[in-house]
């Protein structure tokens, strides 16, 4: 009779797992290695209100000042200001696409403002999207070990240019807000103008109420009082009128 190996005697008989080599605590820790390929967009929805566009734009400038400081700390053998500063690239990069795509969510005039601002002649788009790819080059080779000095002196010696074209895509969105908010005002002074209108002519249909409510004596009692409420409402909905419009120009004046 032939015998069957247990499924327990196979097991014991198999060598054992190779146990994962422990790093030596003596050895010094690599900062990791950063892929040379462009880091993935995910492009984000694009904002359409003016006013996060220009917080949007201005938060670029702050970026590219952290990023640059972090790069310079990881320069000097520091891992976790290198993975700082990829962090801080992905969001530069994604809130990049994100400003340059504004242009297809805004009106006419404001899309072409913005595609002038990045990609006409003196556009700007081509500036930001080369300190970008400085920017991760530089990247790369200080998680390799292997960075020339000379490119981080490029990078540095660039940053006033960087921060130029930054502020003027800046000043772009800041116009587009400024138009919003004075068309916003003109749309909000011609609705409280019809209410004013409308408050007008419900007080003088109060008063020829209240005239007829007089010449009925006795009988025009109850439809004078009716009269009477029409006209406090009328005047409380002027003043209202001319409270928002006050509102919306200190609005206009302060943005």
């Amino acid at each position: 009779m032939s015998l069957t190996r247990s499924p327990v005697a196979s097991h014991r008989s198999s060598p054992p797992p190779m146990a994962a080599p422990v790093p030596s605590p003596s050895t010094p820790a690599h900062p990791p290695a950063v892929s040379a390929r462009p880091l993935p967009i995910n492009k984000p929805a694009v904002a359409a209100d003016p006013i996060s566009l220009v917080n949007m734009s201005a938060r670029q400038r702050m970026l590219s000042q952290r990023m640059l400081l972090q790069t310079l700390l990881a320069a000097r053998g520091d891992p976790t200001q290198l993975q700082a500063a990829l962090v801080s690239l992905q969001l530069f990069c994604e809130s990049q696409a994100c400003l340059v795509a504004t242009a297809d969510a805004l009106d006419e005039a404001s899309a072409q403002h913005i595609r002038a601002t990045y990609s006409g002649i003196a556009g700007v788009g081509p500036r930001i999207e080369e300190f970008m790819r400085c920017m991760h080059s530089v990247l790369r080779v200080i998680g390799e070990g292997d960075l020339d000095p000379r490119e981080l002196d490029a990078l540095v010696a660039d940053n006033d240019t960087v921060l130029a074209a930054l502020n003027t895509a800046t000043t772009a969105f800041d116009t587009i807000s400024k138009g919003k908010a004075v068309q916003l005002m003109k749309e909000l002074t011609a609705i409280v103008s019809d209410i004013q209108i409308v408050a007008r002519e419900a007080k003088i249909v109060s008063f020829n109420a209240q005239v007829i409510a007089a010449r009925a004596g006795q009988h025009g009692r109850e439809f004078a009082v009716v009269a009477n409420v029409l006209s406090g409402i009328s005047t409380e909905v002027d003043g209202l009128a001319r409270n928002a419009i006050e509102l919306a120009a200190r609005t206009t004046q302060s943005a």
